[in-house]
């Protein structure tokens, strides 16, 4: 992108970095001469007076970026509907309500409109402002897939003749209406060739976006373990859920983090090698929370699901992953994990609590596209 050259005036309106909306006073601002004559820098006029210099960078959900060198984290974020008159002096997509784009320069009409000067059309078309639903947006595919594939190994020979592994995996599909979730995971351990651990679980949940924000899940959770008596652990779920943070909502350092919670009944189910088999209707309560920092080289991670009974509120089942995944080159990855399973009422000479500590290395990928 071109660099803005606006000496001492830009510092003036270093005040205008507060969120989406514009302080309650604004300066005048002018661009001394020597600036113009290096380069000539976008105008952004608001309906108070105020008038921001720096270069547009896009307009998208009704919020106008602007690049500016005095601001905090070198950005301005505005309304669309506070912005009064506009001067895009750069080639720039305009995306209008019928669907036409139109690629080139702006300068300010009367009347809230924009004189849109687009190659290769000769002259000027006039939009009213109100008509430009986004510029320059980052178009998203149809489909955005992310996920992980990591494991762990380390063996022992000699004196000792100890073997563990472990492989996780995790795989998101979102499109604008579904988002599918699979995540899994295996672990096996032995000592002399005897086994001292082994258990596996996978987890599949489809989202339905009735808005942009709430959503309702079906999902499926199933669990074996050999050390919990467990043939199989069985939970059939659905219900409502809400996206309370979506990439975006945020700039800065939490721009990427994402959070939702949702809650539901369940059926759910234990099958056990030697006690009694169990089933009961039960809630479900899970929350989810992503936070990708320093451009995705370091994302720390909760997930949780929970499954109160409804016929004894003390009696729940409890399985929490808390973990850290740092980004070492390009997809290669990576990340420690703690994994918490917790049930109060478990099999007769079983105890209540298992944690699994892992530090793994493995692939990440993330198809979502950024400027």
């Amino acid at each position: 992108m071109k660099k803005v050259f606006c000496g001492f005036a830009i510092a003036m309106v270093g005040c205008l970095m507060g969120g989406l909306s514009s302080t309650e006073s604004h300066a005048q601002v002018t661009p001394p001469a020597a600036s113009v004559a290096a380069t000539t820098p976008d105008v952004v006029t608001l309906k108070d007076g105020s008038v921001i210099y720096g270069e547009v960078i896009e307009m998208s959900g009704g919020v106008l970026l602007i690049k500016n060198p005095a601001s905090p984290d070198s950005t301005v974020k505005v309304k669309w509907e506070d912005v009064a008159k506009l001067a895009v002096n750069h080639p720039t997509p305009f995306h209008l309500k019928e669907g036409t784009v139109l690629n080139g320069t702006a300068t300010a009409g009367p009347d809230g409109t924009l004189n849109i000067q687009a190659e290769p059309l000769k002259g000027t078309m006039t939009v009213p402002m109100g008509s430009v639903t986004s510029m320059n947006p980052v178009i998203q595919p149809p489909v955005i897939y992310s996920g992980s594939l990591t494991g762990g190994y380390s063996q022992t020979t000699g004196n000792s003749h100890l073997r563990n592994a472990s492989l996780l995996g995790d795989f998101v599909a979102r499109s604008e209406q579904l988002r599918l979730s699979i995540n899994g995971r295996y672990v096996y351990g032995d000592n002399s060739n005897t086994l001292i651990a082994r258990n596996a679980r996978g987890t599949i949940k489809l989202d339905f976006f009735i808005t942009k924000r709430f959503y309702w899940f079906a999902s499926a959770y199933f669990e074996n373990d050999r050390f919990q008596d467990l043939k199989m652990r069985t939970a059939l779920a659905s219900g409502p859920g809400y996206q309370f943070i979506e990439r975006g909502d945020f700039s800065g350092i939490f721009k990427d983090m994402t959070f939702y919670s949702e809650a539901g009944l369940a059926y759910f189910n234990e099958d056990f090698r030697v006690a009694d088999d169990k089933s009961s209707l039960r809630a479900r309560v899970s929350m989810k929370w992503n936070w990708p920092l320093f451009d995705d080289r370091v994302t720390l991670y909760h997930y949780n699901e929970i499954f109160p009974s409804l016929q004894n509120s003390s009696n729940f089942f409890l399985t929490m992953d808390n973990g850290v995944r740092f980004k070492i080159w390009e997809g290669l990855a990576s990340g420690f994990q703690v994994t918490t399973r917790y049930n109060n009422n478990p099999a007769v000479g079983t105890g209540d609590t298992d944690n699994l500590y892992l530090w793994t290395i493995g692939y990440n990928f993330d198809t979502t596209r950024k400027r």
